[in-house]
């Protein structure tokens, strides 16, 4: 970051020592990560600004939306819905939740056994290094799980915070309770912003939503050409930043990459051979910067065509049907539109298991690797039933399950090493 942001985050309240060192670790990971590539397409130059100047020149854009009355609501889930935030005028952003600070400090309200994106989210919040978190008005939080609905109990006492009842079936029943938690959310976020919720309003923060999700389903379907014109990191980054960034600046920087990618499928030209395994991400989501398991699979010959992921196909899939005459109409379309979403917490979730296979067909992949954040268990239970949807499709499942830390990369490298061989191997019969 070229300017000097110091003031601003001393006046967040950010712990700044602590935050130096975050951004240092964090510099360094991305150079090797990221800026190490090779043939990365040229659009990609924005969004490493928007990671040069995410905890910066961002964080200085929503503090001066804030001087002009305008609120920020941060959250950490697909289910809140970013229109009605921006019909309240109001800026919508993703929380940290996707690093081991290696602080521990959250280990004195959690127990042991909790998920790493639960510890993540509260150790950057009890260490003062997410300005994300101090800049938000409010934080909203859902309950998808045990572990996420106790801990929004605790953050709580830390942060304004309002939390959505998510219901885990899609009866009647649970989408007349749904549907009442979007009023009851409408109700808070009036109350916050200050703003009447109306119409045009909502009009307007479905249509650039929508507009987002479009250029994303774009990008994902650019992704099925061999060989693979943009490598699975960037992809993911990409998915990453549009919870950060302003959408209408994010669809036009992703529309301006893909007419990039467009050249290149045409010229043939890939970010590795075409004879790369085709890897299938599948599972818990990816947040910023959880970057290790896409880092090991492309450093070691494979490429990733595609994420089944809250952070990926899963939060862009289905848009919100547009052209409702009223504020409750229009409700009722967003409602529909978020309790499509796929999550493991759902039960049954036949529409997942279906997802993830007319994904690995429409992308290519020769192997689906399934994700799981340790002690999640709604992902991790579900692995069975993927991993026999998989044998029948004839698909090679390898299953991952670990943490954000690195001590195990080693362990990790080993078995995805040995998966992409058998990838190989199965491709040169």
């Amino acid at each position: 970051m070229s300017a000097d942001y110091t003031a601003m985050w001393q006046e967040l309240g950010l712990d700044l020592e602590a935050h130096d060192g975050l951004l240092t670790v964090l510099g360094a990971a991305y150079r090797d990560i990221y800026l190490s590539q090779q043939n990365r397409p040229e659009a990609m130059a924005y969004f490493d600004f928007c990671v040069s100047g995410i905890h910066g020149l961002r964080i200085k854009e929503l503090m001066e939306a804030q001087a002009e009355g305008r609120k920020v609501v941060g959250s950490f889930c697909l289910y809140v819905p970013e229109e009605i935030i921006l019909a309240a005028k109001g800026i919508s952003v993703g929380l940290c939740a996707g690093a081991d600070l290696g602080t521990g400090q959250s280990g004195r309200l959690l127990p042991n056994n909790t998920c790493a994106l639960i510890r993540s989210f509260v150790d950057f919040k009890l260490a003062k290094v997410c300005p994300y978190f101090e800049a938000s008005d409010l934080v909203i939080g859902e309950t998808t799980c045990d572990g996420k609905k106790k801990a929004y109990e605790i953050l709580g006492e830390l942060h304004n915070t309002f939390v959505l009842e998510v219901p885990h079936t899609k009866s009647a029943s649970a989408r007349a309770l749904w549907r009442s938690e979007i009023g009851r959310l409408v109700g808070r976020v009036k109350e916050l912003s200050g703003v009447t919720i109306t119409a045009e309003g909502l009009a307007e923060g479905i249509r650039i939503v929508n507009a987002k999700r479009a250029a994303l389903q774009r990008l994902a379907r650019l992704r099925a050409a061999e060989p693979a014109p943009i490598s699975g990191r960037d992809a993911l980054l990409i998915n990453q930043i549009q919870f950060y960034d302003d959408p209408v600046r994010f669809t036009e920087s992703v529309h301006a990459l893909c007419d990039e990618l467009d050249g290149r499928v045409a010229e043939g030209e890939g970010v590795a051979p075409s004879s790369a395994p085709r890897v299938l991400v599948s599972g818990c989501p990816m947040a910023a910067p959880n970057w290790k398991v896409p880092f090991l699979v492309e450093r070691n010959g494979g490429v990733i065509v595609g994420e089944e992921s809250c952070v990926g196909e899963r939060g862009t899939r289905n848009e919100v049907a547009e052209g409702g005459s009223s504020c409750e109409k229009m409700l009722d379309a967003i409602a529909e539109r978020y309790l499509q979403i796929d999550c493991a917490v759902f039960t049954p979730n036949e529409e997942r298991i279906g997802h993830i296979i007319e994904m690995a067909r429409d992308l290519n992949a020769d192997g689906v690797l399934q994700y799981v954040i340790q002690f999640c268990t709604p992902y991790s239970m579900e692995t069975h039933r993927v991993e026999e949807a998989m044998r029948q499709e004839g698909l090679p499942l390898l299953k991952l399950e670990t943490d954000y830390s690195m001590e195990d990369a080693g362990a990790l490298e080993t078995r995805i090493q040995a998966f992409l061989e058998m990838l190989t191997a199965r491709s040169e019969r």
